[in-house]
């Protein structure tokens, strides 16, 4: 793993994770439209996490570009995720503030 990405491919691949995870159980909530937007911003937080981590994981010339968009789409989430009392909501927008920082960090 490159080195100098290592805590922010690890906070992307998390994200990710936690993402999909809250977008699944968003899925199983009583008032399933309600979470429309969480589950929608949850998704394209998991790909754009995913895509960060892997473009830095190769050390692309697009790594900051890519984790710029990235801390953008995690915050979008974090704040909507943060609205909802589900514990995998306030999880998730944990996960997503942590990862917003360290590719705002990344993205210089």
């Amino acid at each position: 793993m490159n080195s100098k990405f290592e805590s922010c491919i690890q906070a992307c691949s998390n994200c990710a994770i936690v993402c999909q995870t809250c977008a699944a159980a968003c899925l199983g909530e009583d008032d399933v439209k309600m979470m429309a937007r969480c589950i929608k911003l949850d998704l394209d937080c998991a790909d754009i996490c995913q895509l960060a981590a892997n473009f830095m994981a190769r050390d692309s010339e697009y790594a900051k570009e890519v984790c710029r968009i990235c801390a953008q789409i995690c915050r979008a989430c974090g704040e909507e995720c943060k609205k909802h009392e589900a514990d995998h909501c306030q999880r998730c927008a944990e996960a997503c503030m942590a990862c917003a920082e360290e590719c705002e960090r990344m993205a210089g």
